[in-house]
């Protein structure tokens, strides 16, 4: 049955622990890098998408600051965050350069993922990023966050990030080799769970504990990410990243560690969200061509808008009208009011002569966009 769960997943997220990362906090684990970029090179080749989020960037900075504990300071980690960043973005840049993938990193708050507008930029700019074949390298920013942005960990980070882009699947690589029905520390008769319900209350009593010295988290944190991430339909494994190959064997569908379904299917989810939780900003009146359009699953381009009505800001939502004013879909505008009333009616191809730039080639993008009725 696993083997179906994961297998066919083509956009993946992979989150690796500081633990891992930092080798327990001696210094980063070049030998453990170098294999990760590997294996993502590996699914690379299979013609699977790979974002990388990655602990360590404090830990890494603690190491080279010569701190043996976790500070509690935020503007202490804050700066160990700074000093760290730099070395860890140079070690996986040099680890992917070695099998001819480029990177890109980039640095997420929450603040960036509540906001709509900064939500479609981040969007975008992922989605563009895993087209041209880039492995997108996310951690918190830790150098800005404060007690009302911060993620908390970087489990809840993958989480979102597997949100954000549509993942099929969150892979949580830990020190440890997968949830267990109690602590195996402290119960000697606890089992290992092969395979769950992400969701299912029980789960968060079974994974009470904090995590180490190095990291912030603990299986809580990552019983509670895979619950978020099956919101928008995608499971998570939770296994060792000292197993071999477990990112690679993972997703070719093999049982590694414990697997946690989601029991939502992605596009429902997606529907659920843009249909019940977002407030509209303004109307866009369409075409005839521009409805058909929508109901044949296509974007929603500027040719097909004859007006647009109300004042919104980009990523707002807004509601797609025909020209009797029946509400046919409703999504996140990729424009302004202002913009979107001096392309309305005008090509894609117009829109940098018109704007002085472009977004995006549609006013709504099909993915976020949902069809009513």
């Amino acid at each position: 049955m696993k083997k179906t769960r994961l297998a066919g997943a083509k956009r993946l997220v992979v989150k690796v622990g500081s633990a891992l990362v930092t080798n327990n906090g001696s210094g980063l684990d070049l030998a453990a890098i170098d294999d990760w970029a590997r294996q993502i090179s590996v699914l690379r080749g299979q013609g699977k998408q790979v974002v990388l989020v990655s602990s360590g960037a404090i830990a890494c900075g603690m190491q080279r600051l010569g701190w043996s504990k976790r500070p509690k300071s935020v503007h202490e980690l804050q700066a160990a965050a700074a000093v760290g960043q730099m070395g860890l973005v140079q070690v996986y840049e040099g680890a992917f350069a070695k099998h001819g993938l480029h990177t890109a990193q980039i640095l997420l708050t929450h603040d960036d993922l509540a906001d709509r507008k900064r939500y479609l930029n981040a969007r975008s700019t992922l989605t563009t990023l895993l087209e041209l074949g880039v492995v997108p390298i996310i951690n918190e920013n830790d150098t800005v966050v404060t007690d009302e942005i911060k993620f908390g960990d970087n489990d809840t980070l993958g989480a979102l990030v597997a949100n954000l882009i549509e993942a099929d699947a969150l892979i949580i690589l830990t020190d440890q080799i997968g949830l267990f029905t109690a602590d195996p520390r402290k119960d000697p008769d606890a089992t290992l769970i092969a395979e769950a319900t992400a969701g299912d209350e029980a789960l968060e009593g079974m994974a009470g504990g904090a995590g180490t010295a190095i990291g912030k988290g603990g299986m809580i944190t990552k019983v509670i990410a895979a619950k978020r991430a099956a919101k928008s339909g995608a499971h998570t494994a939770i296994a060792s990243g000292r197993e071999s190959d477990p990112i690679i064997r993972l997703a070719n569908g093999e049982s590694v560690g414990t697997l946690l379904v989601s029991q939502t299917p992605p596009l429902a989810a997606r529907k659920q969200w843009l249909a019940d939780h977002l407030q509209l900003a303004g109307r866009l009146i369409l075409d005839a061509g521009a409805v058909n359009a929508l109901k044949a699953g296509k974007s929603l381009l500027p040719i097909g808008v004859v007006a647009t009505e109300g004042e919104f800001e980009r990523g707002a939502a807004v509601a797609c009208v025909d020209g009797e004013g029946r509400e046919i879909a409703r999504g996140l505008s990729n424009y302004g009011s202002g913009e979107a009333r001096l392309i309305a009616r005008k090509s894609s191809q117009e829109i940098e002569s018109l704007l002085g730039y472009v977004d995006e080639p549609e006013i709504i993008h099909r993915d976020n966009l949902i069809l009513l009725g």
